[in-house]
């Protein structure tokens, strides 16, 4: 296994003092309901709980990841030229756990992003509640830099690494992210954050992104990114 890398971002984010940005939509609300009702019966028999690289394997995340406003506010955070790194939809079902320990989505052991050439996108498929397991996270936490990290240690691991010295379980200074179905934020890609189980009676369904810019991605080792471009023809 390589080594970690050592390189550790800090400075300013593109997305101000607390960074990230909410306030966005991706899709109208009625229309992202819907989407929910067909993702719950096509995953529902397996209660599949992680899909990696939506955006390659549905149609819909593939224009989810291009959706107007949202790709703008892309554009003004990291420039003109964007491609998308990684995506996962993410259900939480009912009566099962699924805690997801304090982390940062810019940094694993294969790799570090650029804060000011990346950013992550958290785009609500359903509405997303402190009861279903919306994100927390801990405003200016990103002006720490890339922390150390580790597998995580919950009984429902999932494959997620967890930074180092952080609680298992919310933050004194965690501030809540509900999200209308339909609605997205925007994050720093060092912004700490985590969320709950679901304890609500139906599922909740996120899609995760992650886009860069030119030059964004530091590789450990001889892992080389397939990139997925969207704008710009420098790619």
């Amino acid at each position: 296994m390589s080594a970690p890398l050592t390189i550790s971002y800090t400075g300013p984010s593109p997305l101000g003092e607390d960074g990230y940005r909410t306030g966005l939509e991706w899709n109208t609300n009625s229309r992202a309901r819907a989407r929910a009702t067909e993702v719950i019966a096509e995953h529902r028999a397996e209660r599949t709980e992680v899909v990696l690289d939506a955006h390659l394997r549905f149609e819909w995340a593939a224009h989810a990841v291009r959706a107007p406003g949202l790709l703008a506010a892309v554009q003004e955070t990291i420039g003109e030229a964007v491609a998308v790194e990684n995506t996962f939809l993410m259900i939480k079902w009912p009566g099962r756990e699924f805690r997801v320990a304090w982390h940062q989505d810019g940094t694993n052991r294969r790799m570090q992003l650029d804060p000011a050439r990346s950013v992550a996108a958290w785009l609500a498929i359903t509405d997303a509640t402190t009861a279903n397991g919306c994100l927390q996270v801990i405003p200016g936490s990103h002006a720490r830099g890339y922390l150390g990290n580790d597998r995580e240690t919950s009984s429902a691991r999932r494959g997620a690494l967890g930074v180092q010295g952080m609680p298992n379980g919310p933050h004194d200074h965690g501030l809540w992210l509900p999200l209308d179905s339909g609605q997205a934020c925007l994050m720093d890609v060092r912004l700490l954050h985590r969320s709950d189980s679901n304890t609500t009676a139906g599922a909740r369904i996120r899609l995760n992104i992650r886009y860069v810019a030119p030059g964004a991605i530091r590789s450990s080792g001889a892992h080389s990114p397939s990139l997925y471009p969207l704008t710009g023809s420098c790619w």
